[in-house]
């Protein structure tokens, strides 16, 4: 089987997983000021998945990094599983980041020169889990996204489906209740890109992750609770005749 079930995670009963309150984002140089975030209000239950889409430019990498910790906004709160994030020190980001978030890029990001296993294993180190226990929770979640039978084979070895697979894997060590996936199927074939988006899906359906999805891939449309439609810095109300153009240029 391609999935298999994940240990109980704690504090599930959490009810919003990620919520901003008026984020603002704004860039200043001798030459201008840039407001890329233009009040952001966004919230996002636990255990679903969430697409956030928009053209270039509109500030989606923005957001997502702040979203996800990596960037602090001039303006506005960041909740992330009840905690305001805007608020932690530095070195409580980071814990808070090791502890409760899992990353999937599009350039799945591996160590070329080590095997499936040990992409997953480094995870593991890096949360203070080494020898045996490491080995055996990076077999179980490779076993979990269907590449058990690959587990010795290097990125050079491996298809972009399997490589974005090891990726996800590795974002599931610790067994973080959120998922941020930043164009996770754009390097990938039809086949690929819609076995990713399944498990995605079912990661939030029924392991009980919350996953927001960033892409320009109309293929995860149809794995989406909601979809945000984000533009010239504002979310577009889901009615709006931008947000319709644009998601029906693309689906």
């Amino acid at each position: 089987m391609l999935i298999q079930q994940l240990s109980p995670q704690r504090n599930r009963n959490r009810t919003k997983a990620i919520a901003a309150r008026d984020v603002r984002m704004v860039y200043q140089s001798r030459a201008e000021r840039h407001q890329v975030l233009k009040g952001i209000d966004l919230e996002i239950p636990r255990g679903a998945c969430h697409v956030l889409m928009g053209p270039s430019g509109s500030g989606k990498t923005t957001l997502v990094s702040i979203l996800a910790g990596l960037l602090t906004p001039t303006a506005g709160q960041v909740f992330l599983l009840d905690r305001e994030i805007t608020q932690l020190s530095p070195r409580e980001l980071t814990r808070f980041r090791r502890e409760h978030l899992g990353f999937v890029f599009q350039g799945f990001n591996l160590f070329p020169a080590l095997s499936a296993a040990e992409n997953v294993e480094v995870a593991f180190n890096v949360k203070g889990i080494r020898g045996k226990a490491a080995v055996a929770g990076a077999q179980s979640l490779l076993d979990l996204v269907g590449l058990g039978d690959r587990r010795h084979y290097r990125p050079c070895d491996l298809s972009g489906g399997q490589k974005q697979r090891v990726a996800i894997a590795r974002a599931l060590v610790g067994e973080p209740e959120i998922i941020i996936a930043d164009e996770p199927t754009a390097a990938l074939d039809a086949q690929n890109g819609q076995a990713i988006s399944q498990l995605l899906h079912h990661l939030a359906k029924e392991q009980g992750c919350t996953v927001l999805l960033v892409t320009h891939d109309p293929r995860l449309l149809k794995y989406a609770d909601t979809v945000h439609y984000l533009e010239d810095g504002q979310i577009q109300p889901q009615d709006s005749s931008r947000a319709r153009f644009y998601l029906n240029s693309v689906a």
